[in-house]
């Protein structure tokens, strides 16, 4: 059930919104294959790869997702988006495979669920053709309500699992990772230590969150979390590390605020493209 049962209509705003989010993700994580992560060898591991090969490969896969997170900005089509949900959610699987933990691939919902969720709202493709056709702000043929809902729903787990996996790495995997990011930005250790308390904490805080995105999705709630999501993400840039960090992560940004628009009044207001004609004509109030 929406929020306040609210339905979810359709709106530029979402489309636009769901794609920066998609081209953030893939152009972050290119750059981090243009600069070649070491971070990423393990991964290339659990494909038979050793080390040498592994930093020829990532200029070509950054190069790759970087060319595809700038043509789906300029002009998304159904295959890319199909190919980016499938990409991300492989490559998050190759994580807990070297030995990260599954939290990792909960945590990338952001990745893999949003430009599903953009693929769902853009409809299947009737035929081969319109795989590759450029999905516009504006379709000719406005996404029926009920198509919506659908987006809805998953735009409403993938924030639900951003939140929970990450407050696993604190709750349950007690990330040091976590800790430098809150003392490099000035909050002071506490009895016991930051990974004692703190991190752990947070992570409850969110898991928390994320239940309560499950069971009652409201607009403020989803705006918190957008906000929450960007001021947590930006510890990764003000702690040392690449700003590209922060970019990777704009489906974690993307899901909720697109969420919002979705079930919030804003978008029940939007008669884009007679959007309220066609509620009316399936009969939602």
């Amino acid at each position: 059930m929406l929020a306040a049962n609210r339905p979810a209509f359709y709106t530029p705003t979402v489309h636009w919104i769901l794609r920066i989010a998609a081209a953030m993700c893939f152009i972050g994580h290119g750059a981090f294959g243009i600069i070649t992560k070491i971070g990423w060898v393990p991964f290339f591991g659990v494909l038979g790869f050793g080390e040498t090969a592994a930093f020829r490969l990532m200029p070509i896969i950054g190069t790759n997702d970087i060319m595809m997170g700038t043509f789906v900005l300029l002009s998304p089509c159904r295959i890319a988006l199909a190919w980016m949900a499938v990409w991300a959610l492989f490559t998050s699987f190759l994580r807990p495979l070297a030995g990260q933990g599954y939290w990792e691939v909960v945590e990338r919902a952001g990745n893999y669920g949003v430009p599903l969720a953009f693929l769902v709202m853009s409809g299947w493709a009737r035929s081969s053709c319109e795989w590759f056709e450029p999905i516009a702000p504006r379709p000719s043929v406005v996404p029926e309500p009920a198509r919506m809902v659908r987006v809805a729903m998953i735009l409403r787990v993938t924030t639900a699992l951003l939140l929970i996996g990450h407050g696993g790495y604190g709750a349950f995997m007690h990330k040091q990772m976590l800790a430098s990011q809150y003392l490099a930005v000035g909050l002071r250790d506490v009895p016991g230590g930051v990974v004692a308390f703190l991190v752990p904490g947070i992570g409850w805080f969110e898991i928390v969150l994320g239940v309560v995105v499950l069971l009652a999705p409201l607009p403020a709630l989803l705006l918190f979390i957008f906000a929450w999501k960007v001021a947590t993400e930006m510890l990764y840039p003000m702690s040392g590390s690449p700003f590209w960090e922060f970019i990777e992560r704009g489906g974690s940004y993307g899901a909720p605020l697109a969420l919002f628009f979705l079930t919030s009044r804003r978008a029940a207001r939007d008669p884009v493209g007679g959007s309220m004609k066609v509620a009316a004509r399936e009969g939602v109030t």
